[in-house]
């Protein structure tokens, strides 16, 4: 029988060879690797060698896309592999699941979840008035790159094994269609597929603002990368408060890397994030969001 996880691992890693996302330049630095920095070529070229042996894959030689470029493909890929995984554990997490991009570019907005469509006011309110928009910042209005939200329950489907609502009770829960609430926001994913500048940290000033500016239940907050460097994994992973977890696309064939071509810190590093829970491979996100 077919493993889910697996297969849709596989295919992600397929995926990233067919479209180049991991590649190598002609100068043989792969396409997640800090050309700058000789442990992290020597990290991202041992990871893509290993996937292309386990999958017997071709590595494409390449010129250097954008960064912004990869980036994009990337956090295609990762929303893909959430479709082909997340909707199917209805045993573990039933719902009726929407997964998209958000991004700036969206017509969807944060303040169109249930949790946070105050701040659709607050914002027309700071618009208007600009000591307060001085004093409040724009700081509560965050893009993720990608969203995972529950739709709402007609009283039909509510009562369709037992009669849970009435006209009476339950007139405010936010998973009620008929009380003309907002879908309910489940998980924020932010995707990030190296962490080369302080851009990476953006993904902790988000959560923070998700946690703050909330009303009602907390999402999930996880960040993706391929970043191969352990030390600026690290720079994310660490501590608690903000951040779920962070995920890394390859996590296995990283540990195998650095074991093979990194130093006894990035060693002693990675294994404190690992055995921290701090750092998960991508295969654990879909049941991890099930939680």
């Amino acid at each position: 029988m077919a493993v889910l996880l697996a297969e849709a691992r596989q295919h992600l890693h397929q995926r990233m060879f067919e479209i180049d996302t991991l590649a190598v330049s002609p100068n043989d630095t792969a396409s997640n690797a800090d050309s700058s920095s000789l442990q992290s070529k020597a990290i991202a070229r041992t990871i893509i060698d290993l996937i292309a042996a386990q999958l017997n894959l071709k590595v494409h030689v390449v010129s250097k896309l954008s960064g912004q470029t990869l980036g994009k493909q990337f956090e295609q890929l990762i929303m893909a592999f959430l479709k082909d995984t997340f909707p199917k554990l209805q045993a573990l997490r039933p719902g009726k699941w929407t997964i998209m991009q958000l991004g700036n570019n969206n017509k969807l907005k944060i303040s169109d979840f249930a949790q946070y469509e105050h701040l659709d006011y607050l914002n027309k309110l700071t618009s208007q008035n600009s000591m307060l928009a001085a004093a409040l910042g724009n700081d509560y209005l965050v893009a993720p790159d990608i969203v995972i939200y529950r739709d709402l329950y007609t009283d039909a489907e509510l009562n369709k094994h037992i009669r849970v609502v009435d006209a009476k009770l339950g007139q405010m829960a936010a998973i009620r269609q008929n009380n003309n609430g907002k879908p309910v926001l489940h998980a924020s994913v932010s995707v990030k597929f190296t962490m080369r500048s302080d851009r990476a940290q953006n993904s902790r000033t988000e959560a923070l603002n998700l946690i703050r500016n909330r009303k009602g239940p907390l999402p999930h907050i996880v960040v993706v990368t391929a970043e191969p460097l352990p030390s600026r994994i690290a720079s994310l992973a660490l501590g608690t408060g903000d951040i779920d977890c962070v995920y890394h696309f390859a996590l296995h064939e990283l540990m195998q890397a650095v074991q093979t071509v990194g130093t006894h810190d990035s060693i002693t590093l990675l294994n404190t994030l690992v055995q921290g829970h701090r750092l998960k491979d991508i295969s654990d996100l879909p049941l991890d969001l099930a939680v």
